[in-house]
């Protein structure tokens, strides 16, 4: 948007089916009163923020996250242990003392990320009042959290354990805002905002993390795993999923694509990409998984000349209600699950 003037693309999509898309994590149904907003007025960005707003209210209200971080301070009492080697620089100054110590603190990764999204989506426009006002009550509570930058890796960095799991759902919306939410102040009183979400990694998190719940304790689901093509670890490749029995050997290989089929086929230069993979892993079966399309094939096999490799497309149909698209992926999983078994 630039002084009034907006320009809007929609994903092609049911509106619901964005906001699934955007869930991962939540409880069902999370997302449609914004589903609903964003339907009737088709304005995506203040719809996002009133979801992220939601999620980290349900978050916080389980209370703000702790853990210990270890501290380097000099202080004029000791706390901790002595830090020998920094007090020996101080020529023989008793005080400050220099200490390492263990802090049990709000000021962690997984608050500042909050922190840091909060304070974007506080500066985007339209937002309804009702929304910025928890904004501002969710950065109070935040109050003891330093406001640093925060990148996008520093999310996906972001190791998740029972303490921590029920930060998950805010976290991904975090992340959301703070890759795809750009704020530009231009010459004058002309400022622009922008919103894009990439789809082709909205639908890659969304069928990574349906799967992986599928698929618990029959397979592993590896997303985006370093393998290499070539014998010396040269030409490094990262396939979207490996599916490994638990503990032992990869069985699949996967890759995901937001697109449709070509004419219910699959487009060339993929299906080299996951014969690549293939290849690399040593695996005699590859799968494309697409967004079909209204007239798109939902499975189709090829089988490689001379070297016998079968590379299967599957398809997820997100043109159907919610329910019907985790119908879709659930299928899915069961194929996966089939395949994997086959391949041994």
């Amino acid at each position: 948007m630039v002084d009034g003037v907006e320009l809007l693309i929609r994903p092609k999509i049911n509106p619901e089916n964005l906001f699934l898309l955007l869930e991962p994590g939540l409880p069902p149904g999370a997302w449609r009163r914004e589903a609903f907003n964003y339907d009737a007025s088709s304005d995506l960005l203040p719809s996002v923020i009133a979801f992220f707003a939601r999620t980290v209210d349900t978050t916080l209200g389980r209370g703000v996250l702790r853990s210990y971080q270890a501290r380097e301070e000099s202080l004029t009492a000791l706390r901790g242990r002595m830090d020998v080697a920094g007090q020996f620089k101080r020529a023989g100054l008793l005080t400050p003392i220099a200490s390492k110590y263990d802090d049990f603190t709000e000021d962690i990764v997984e608050n500042r990320v909050l922190r840091a999204a909060i304070r974007v989506a506080l500066r985007v426009p339209r937002v309804a009042p009702t929304e910025r006002q928890r904004l501002m009550r969710q950065l109070a509570s935040l109050e003891a959290v330093a406001d640093v930058p925060v990148r996008v890796e520093t999310v996906d960095s972001i190791h998740f354990t029972r303490l921590n799991q029920h930060y998950a759902p805010a976290l991904g919306l975090a992340r959301l805002v703070l890759a795809n939410l750009t704020l530009t102040d231009a010459r004058g009183a002309v400022s622009a905002s922008s919103f894009m979400v990439n789809m082709n990694d909205l639908f890659q998190r969304f069928v990574t993390e349906r799967l992986r719940r599928a698929l618990r304790g029959r397979l592993e689901v590896i997303d985006e795993p370093t393998v290499y093509l070539a014998q010396g670890r040269q030409v490094s490749m990262q396939p979207d999923l490996v599916f490994r029995e638990p503990g032992g050997a990869d069985r699949l290989v996967g890759d995901i694509k937001y697109k449709p089929a070509v004419d219910a086929r699959g487009r060339s230069s993929d299906y080299y990409q996951l014969l690549a993979y293939a290849t690399a892993m040593d695996l005699p079966e590859g799968m494309l998984i697409y967004c079909r399309g209204q007239d798109d094939a939902d499975r189709r096999t090829l089988t490689v000349k001379n070297v016998g490799t079968q590379l299967t497309l599957q398809s997820v149909d997100l043109s159907g209600s919610p329910d019907q698209v985790e119908h879709e992926v659930a299928a899915l999983a069961q194929t996966i699950a089939r395949t994997a078994g086959r391949v041994r």
